[in-house]
């Protein structure tokens, strides 16, 4: 009896994941443009060390974005697991034109686009990969639209991040963005949705 195709077997897997670095992967709380960056601030956000670990498994390639000094952006990475890599930093600033997220796909040895996602709190890189072809995922409690850190966000009564959550949401969307999770620990559960996206035949 042949086997019955189940959603997993025909579900199309994932290419790379880039991410921003600051304000995604990694907590900046107020150093956001500072110089230096105190080892006691480098913290990964709340779910990113979990969905790396998960993407690893997976065997998809990954990789991380920042346009701040390297010595800040060596300080903020060291939390992060040696596997990922860092993207050589584009000569070009955001958002315009897309040379940085193709950069980093290409050092990642990616020959197409299809697939490929980005995933960042910083509205000008996400819209360097909307104009790139990337599927993206915006963050709305951590990156700078919201400008906390996760200890001040849960300081927030539920109000306030409420409020906080919906203002940074509207304007993610507005940017263009597919998707806009709070938060890397729901970043599974959307990368799982574009692939059924996909499959439906939806393009970025």
């Amino acid at each position: 009896m042949p086997h019955a195709e189940t959603l997993a077997d025909i579900t199309p897997s994932l290419t790379a994941v880039l991410f921003g670095l600051s304000g995604c992967l990694v907590d900046f709380g107020s150093l956001a443009r500072s110089d230096t960056v105190p080892n006691s601030e480098a913290q990964a956000t709340p779910g990113a060390l979990k969905i790396l670990q998960s993407l690893e498994a997976q065997g998809v390639p990954c990789a991380w974005l920042d346009e701040l000094p390297l010595n800040v952006t060596r300080a903020l990475a060291g939390e992060l697991p040696s596997w990922i890599k860092a993207a050589t930093p584009a000569s070009i600033r955001w958002p315009a034109p897309p040379h940085a997220c193709w950069q980093a796909l290409m050092e990642l040895n990616i020959e197409q686009l299809e697939g490929c996602v980005l995933v960042s709190g910083e509205p000008r890189l996400l819209q360097s990969g909307l104009n790139a072809g990337l599927w993206t995922i915006g963050l709305a409690s951590c990156g700078s639209l919201c400008g906390l850190s996760p200890t001040q966000w849960q300081a927030l009564s539920e109000q306030q991040r409420e409020y906080k959550r919906g203002k940074a949401t509207v304007a993610l969307y507005g940017l263009g963005v597919h998707s806009v999770i709070d938060h890397l620990g729901e970043l599974g559960t959307c990368l799982e949705d574009i692939n059924l996206r996909r499959l439906k035949g939806e393009k970025p």
